[in-house]
């Protein structure tokens, strides 16, 4: 994951997959958006667990 991670780009193509998924006609379709959408999350996680420092709390 690079230090120029667009999280609103991988927030919205998740978005996008889970769209898609509960659209598909197929099973496979939506099993295969479903995990699209997973690894969407994870790159999200790994993104926020590498910086966060950056991360200000609304405190």
């Amino acid at each position: 994951m690079s230090m120029e991670t667009d999280v609103n780009y991988l927030l919205h193509r998740q978005q996008m997959s889970l769209i898609r998924a509960q659209a598909s006609p197929s099973q496979e379709g939506r099993s295969a958006y479903e995990h699209m959408a997973q690894r969407y999350i994870e790159q999200i996680d790994a993104y926020r667990q590498a910086n966060v420092k950056l991360i200000v709390r609304a405190h």
